[in-house]
């Protein structure tokens, strides 16, 4: 359920904000996120997992939810990416990252499907954001984006394939493991 108001914010305002749950900020608008659902967190929490145990004593680290993004000082903007990697400790700050991190991974849901795809892939590749991949658990499917000369490079993985992240070389995601069925251990 994203709503939008009609007030312009600015991103100070947006950091001192007292709500319950996530809150985006996109050009001086304050977007308020759904809650996301068991699946999508299932989903999260294996993809931050098999991240974040590839980063161990490596110089990149992992950053999930909430941890806002601002691609640009100059613009009232400011993203809570599902899963963060940022390999250049002088953009991370007290409540997030000040410029492109180097890759970001959105996991669609209904409410955000549409930002997801269109309005955050162009904000990412035009802010120079080296990976960006959009994860479809519905279709169990990972639209990896990566950037070159300018553009990002598609590519499309599926549950069954193992996933390359190309910023991180050797890191390979088992995605029959990202997608496999929620109620597994329960």
């Amino acid at each position: 359920m994203e709503q939008k108001q009609e007030q312009y914010y600015t991103y100070e305002q947006w950091l001192n904000l007292d709500t319950d749950g996530y809150t985006e900020l996109i050009d001086g608008q304050i977007h308020l996120m759904a809650d996301p659902t068991s699946r999508h967190q299932m989903v999260q929490m294996e993809l931050s997992g098999q991240i974040w145990t590839y980063l161990k004593d490596k110089p990149c680290q992992i950053f999930t939810a909430p941890f806002g993004v601002r691609l640009h000082e100059d613009k009232d903007t400011a993203f809570e990416p599902d899963i963060v990697v940022l390999c250049d400790p002088s953009k991370l700050q007290d409540r997030g990252c000040a410029g492109p991190p180097d890759m970001i991974i959105e996991i669609l849901s209904p409410s955000t499907e549409k930002n997801d795809r269109i309005l955050k892939y162009n904000e990412y590749m035009q802010a120079g954001v080296k990976e960006y991949w959009i994860v479809d658990p519905i279709n169990n499917q990972v639209i990896a984006n990566r950037l070159m000369d300018y553009n990002y490079n598609t590519t499309i993985y599926f549950e069954t394939n193992t996933a390359p992240i190309q910023i991180l070389p050797g890191c390979e995601i088992d995605l029959s493991l990202v997608f496999r069925d929620i109620s597994h251990g329960f």
